[in-house]
């Protein structure tokens, strides 16, 4: 998206860039969010919302940073933003300019050659952006990242009647930060009418007179704006890992991944003890966080005494699907010196596949030894490992 840097004419006259402030605002309520606090302070992939933006700032090499907080939020903006250097903090106003005005009064003292001015609700803030911000200003008073309108677009009649069509190539999107030499956006925000709502700081700076510079945003500097935006994230794969052992005793009957296999010994346990699905049901619910076959299947539940273990992997199945996701493909290792798994591996597979609903092309079984060392070599039990991978879906 190379055409989007720099699209304004460059002024005469370059001018190097140094001491690069930054100011977040986060003096907003954010109810929309649907959060306890302030989404700004909300938890967002393990830190607070302002958290990411600042320390990616700090990363920057901005300084001093200042963050713009709501009136008697001190306590709860100093605990988000806890452990990082040269943070300092100041009450907004009423509105969005107000609160960016009075904290560029607070960073005069500081005075900065420029400063970099962010909403608090855009997290990831990569630096190249930065960097490309920062660049602009040698050539300009102002610049902001942008990027393509690619939907088509159309002017709204009475709200919800389409009228006329927008050209989308005369359009773009604008993101924070935005990027200014320091004298003229506190110049731009001093001599701010307030007669109408400032959308963002160049609004402001465009009515000063300030030409502004585009340069290349980026998709990942997303606005969180509603309680969507705070569903944990998904991501497209997860994986599980299983292992379960169950000791060998006469009289048993022997059933590995869903298959009764002829033998002289079978593994004892509550259910029908099968090693193999048990490592497999616990690699599922390990893949979606929903803890182990224990938990679900408690061996003090005398219902489940006896019980045919695909009952098990039946369930894992259902729950890996309401967690959204499908299995990928799953791995079963059996570990134990007899019987001999190989003439039963595609019955296995084939078990499994039907239980779980998949391709058999999905399902690995695999068999091995341990030299006769251990309980498995001493043929006193029979142990299994498995891993999964899930895709979303």
């Amino acid at each position: 998206m190379s055409q989007f840097v720099s699209e304004a004419p460059k002024p005469t006259g370059e001018r190097a860039v140094a001491a690069v402030a930054a100011l977040v605002v986060a003096a907003g309520q954010g109810l929309r969010a649907g959060q306890p606090v302030p989404k700004q302070f909300a938890l967002w992939r393990g830190k607070p919302v302002v958290r990411h933006s600042v320390e990616a700032l700090a990363a920057a090499g901005c300084s001093p940073i200042l963050v713009v907080i709501p009136q008697g939020a001190d306590a709860i903006a100093r605990e988000a933003l806890a452990g990082i250097a040269g943070v300092q903090f100041t009450a907004g106003g009423a509105t969005r300019q107000e609160s960016v005005r009075l904290g560029l009064e607070v960073l005069v003292a500081a005075a900065p050659d420029s400063v970099l001015i962010h909403d608090a609700a855009r997290p990831l803030l990569p630096g190249e952006v930065v960097t490309r911000l920062v660049e602009a200003l040698n050539h300009h008073k102002g610049a902001i990242p942008v990027l393509p309108v690619v939907d088509s677009l159309a002017h709204a009649e009475h709200g919800d009647v389409m009228g006329a069509p927008a050209r989308r190539e005369d359009l773009r999107r604008v993101q924070t930060p935005q990027a200014f030499r320091f004298e003229d956006i506190l110049a731009a925000h001093r001599e701010w009418d307030g007669a109408a709502a400032a959308g963002d700081d160049a609004q402001v700076a465009q009515a000063w007179g300030m030409e502004i510079a585009f340069v290349e945003g980026d998709e990942i500097l997303h606005k969180l704006t509603y309680a969507a935006d705070f569903a944990p994230l998904q991501p497209l794969v997860r994986v599980g890992t299983g292992y379960d052992v169950h000791a060998l005793e006469e009289g048993e009957e022997l059933w590995l991944c869903g298959v009764r296999v002829a033998h002289t010994h079978g593994l004892s346990g509550h259910s029908d003890a099968d090693v193999a699905i048990h490592a497999l049901v616990d690699a599922m619910l390990g893949a979606v966080g929903a803890g182990d076959i224990g938990q679900h299947f408690p061996p003090s539940d005398p219902q489940w005494k006896g019980a045919a273990s695909d009952r098990f992997l039946g369930h894992a199945g259902k729950l890996v699907a309401e967690a959204g996701y499908s299995l990928g493909n799953a791995d079963v290792t059996i570990i134990c010196e007899a019987p001999k798994i190989g003439p039963h591996r595609e019955a296995m597979r084939a078990r499994l596949a039907q239980v779980l609903g998949v391709d058999i092309a999905a399902i690995s079984v695999k068999a091995t030894t341990t030299e006769k060392l251990g309980f498995t070599g001493r043929r006193e039990g029979i142990a299994a490992q498995a891993a999964v991978s899930l895709i979303r879906l």
